[in-house]
């Protein structure tokens, strides 16, 4: 069966303007990679609706939607005012010169969630990845590191209103610590919230350390794997190996969500992770796996990165993992002498243990 693939090229308004770290033509370069280097017989492009307030109410509030969607509308069209803009959002979400209709663009990401569960859940493909998803940062009332509603938090929570799901497991990738998926299924043990990132004390947000592991009745669903620098192919596959895959075979998850783009890279730019475009297949593979607990449904979410020649190439991987894909796909020149083999391999393995002990009072897999 052919991998469904969320995406229209309104995705592109999704830009902060020129000089900002996150611009649209990210969706329209990958699109074009994609169909050149896939046959449409891997592959089903399916364009989605946008979302309306009432399903952005099931992870925001009202006055919040209402204050992003004037702010971004205005400043699309070159006008600004900062009345509550920090109140509301980061200075990181903060537009320069003419931006896109971010907010439109954000609504149509939520959309296309909304259409991914439909899609699993209706029986007409296993897997569906979304082009633009993955907004882990933003929360109920406060956007920030450049997301504005967070359709991660809205699949799991569309899937648990719509269609009763009870047992949702959320990976993300993503070299920055989902903080704002966290916050929203910290206390909630229908969720398992498993999160590979660089070391919280190096990078933004500054969350997402081992000792964080749920509250209330989600104490044990909350699985942090702070990663050293320059952790790469090795280090990760040790975490799946000896993390990942035992807890989702003990939680025997009904639907897999994963989300992070090609941020992990060594050539990044703006994270210090040490992945090869290898490892992202390797990812793939890794979830595509874990995925036969479930029946193979999978929810992909890719939008990270910030090296533009890099992100096609690995957000391809991931895809191709995911599906099991076969086609070729080399790395953008040459490997660094550091990172052909795993640098922090030791580091993590420690961090490994660390985890083990911390987590095995809740998961006899780890005990």
């Amino acid at each position: 069966m052919a991998i469904a693939t969320l995406y229209r090229d309104e995705l592109k308004e999704y830009d902060f303007g020129p000089g900002h770290s996150f611009r649209g033509d990210r969706y329209e370069i990958f699109a074009r990679f994609l169909r050149e280097k896939l046959s449409d017989v891997s592959y089903r492009m399916i364009e989605a609706e946008w979302a309306r307030d009432e399903d952005l109410l099931r992870i925001c509030k009202g006055d919040y939607i209402e204050f992003t969607k004037t702010y971004f509308k205005a400043a699309s069209s070159g006008l600004y005012y900062d009345e509550d803009f920090y109140r509301f959002h980061s200075s990181d979400n903060r537009p320069i010169g003419t931006p896109g209709n971010v907010e439109e663009a954000a609504r149509l990401i939520v959309g296309q969630a909304k259409l991914a569960a439909h899609l699993i859940e209706g029986g007409k493909f296993k897997k569906v990845v979304s082009i633009g998803g993955g907004m882990h940062h933003a929360q109920e009332s406060y956007g920030e590191g450049f997301c504005i509603y967070n359709d991660v938090a809205f699949t799991a929570r569309y899937l648990m209103d719509e269609y009763k799901l009870e047992r949702i497991l959320i990976l993300d990738t993503d070299a920055h610590a989902g903080n704002g998926t966290c916050r929203y299924f910290h206390a909630d043990p229908r969720v398992l919230f498993i999160d590979l990132h660089q070391d919280p004390t190096t990078l933004y947000p500054g969350t997402g350390f081992i000792h964080d592991i749920g509250s209330d009745r989600g104490k044990g669903f909350t699985l942090n794997v702070p990663l050293p620098l320059y952790a790469g192919y090795d280090s990760y596959q040790l975490v799946f190996d000896e993390i990942i895959q035992p807890i989702a075979e003990e939680f025997k998850p009904q639907i897999l969500i994963r989300n992070g783009g090609s941020d992990p890279h060594f050539d990044d730019g703006l994270t210090q992770l040490g992945l090869p475009v290898k490892g992202f297949r390797m990812i793939g593979n890794k979830v595509r796996e874990i995925g036969k607990i479930c029946d193979g449904r999978a929810i992909d979410l890719i939008a990270s990165g910030y090296n533009r020649e890099v992100l096609p190439y690995a957000w391809l991987a991931l895809i191709c993992g995911l599906a099991d894909i076969k086609i070729t796909i080399d790395e953008i020149g040459l490997i660094p002498s550091e990172f052909k083999k795993d640098p922090s391999f030791g580091a993590t393995n420690s961090i490994v243990r660390e985890i083990k002990k911390n987590l095995g009072y809740y998961w006899k897999c780890l005990s």
